[in-house]
């Protein structure tokens, strides 16, 4: 069974974090329960989340995702096998890293998830309108309080990640090992040369979401038809752009090499980068999950990920 050190914690994953934003829209409670049996059953034991989701979906208010979550390890009996990983700092009615919402938050995802502690908590957003220290002084107490275990940072800057972990380094404070960025074939931007050499020489990790851009990178919407696509206007967007289409080609030659799926592939060059330890990808039917974890096993060629590092040059 593959397992893989985030950083420097003591947390041991799979390659694969299953992404569980789908739950309680894209999958209801039964199909999500079946995606959540087909990952573990497969040895996956790593699942992210976040407050806000599902609160964009009439009807929900957020929370839905940790909660089936929850009540899915409750049913199973397997909390201790899991690695959990959540996140403050999105949703519309609780907003931001002020202190008291931090705190109000976390204990509302530890009661949706059914569990006294959280493994990974993340910041999901930077807020420059909170004094950083007050927001470091906050996520260390949670860290004592042993309600959660390691700190992550979502869609931050370089400039203000750097400044955290300095003020953090300064005093003795628990500070983010782990990162969470819009990182993929074709969107590259938010972890530029610069951030790698950083996280490189931190020794923390990157685990990407939108691994697989909106599900454009499947190949399976390449006749121009995004219909099927809960994300259907995005993945709409990059079939229109070129050199998109020429990554995609890129893509499916090197996936056609070794008799692997596009989907596969994109899951290995992104594993394939020395500080990706786990990328983050979602299932709506256990079906998926079969060319998902085939990327955990494929192993590319230094040509071949070459050709895919050179396929694409962020605008």
């Amino acid at each position: 069974m593959t397992r893989v050190q985030l950083a420097d914690t003591k947390l041991m994953v799979h390659p694969l974090q299953l992404g569980g934003n789908p739950f309680g829209w894209g999958a209801d409670r039964e199909q999500s329960f079946a995606v959540l049996d087909a990952y573990a059953e497969a040895g996956g034991n790593f699942i992210d989340t976040a407050d806000v989701y599902s609160v964009w979906v009439p009807g929900n208010s957020g929370g839905e995702s940790e909660t089936i979550i929850g009540e899915w390890m409750k049913a199973r009996g397997n909390r201790d096998d899991m690695v959990i990983a959540t996140k403050v700092g999105m949703h519309p009615k609780h907003h931001g890293l002020d202190p008291a919402n931090i705190r109000d938050c976390v204990d509302a995802s530890l009661r949706r998830l059914g569990t006294d502690h959280i493994d990974l908590y993340y910041a999901h957003i930077d807020d420059e309108e909170v004094d950083q220290m007050a927001v470091a002084e906050t996520f260390d107490a949670l860290v004592r309080s042993g309600k959660v275990r390691y700190l992550g940072a979502s869609n931050f800057g370089l400039d203000r990640l750097r400044s955290a972990l300095k003020l953090c380094a300064q005093y003795s404070l628990a500070c983010y090992r782990v990162v969470q960025d819009k990182y993929n074939l074709v969107s590259r931007g938010a972890v530029d040369g610069q951030k790698q050499t950083f996280l490189r020489a931190e020794g923390i990790a990157e685990l990407p979401y939108h691994s697989l851009a909106s599900g454009f990178l499947t190949g399976k919407h390449t006749g121009g038809d995004a219909s099927d696509s809960v994300r259907g206007d995005r993945v709409a967007d990059l079939l229109e752009n070129q050199d998109a289409l020429g990554a995609l080609e890129v893509l499916h030659d090197v996936a056609s090499a070794h008799g692997a799926s596009m989907t596969a592939t994109a899951i290995a060059w992104q594993l394939g980068h020395d500080f990706i330890p786990s990328t983050i990808a979602s299932a709506r039917v256990p079906e998926q999950l079969t060319e998902l974890l085939a990327g955990t096993e494929l192993v590319l060629t230094e040509d071949e990920i070459t050709a895919l590092n050179d396929c694409w040059a962020e605008a």
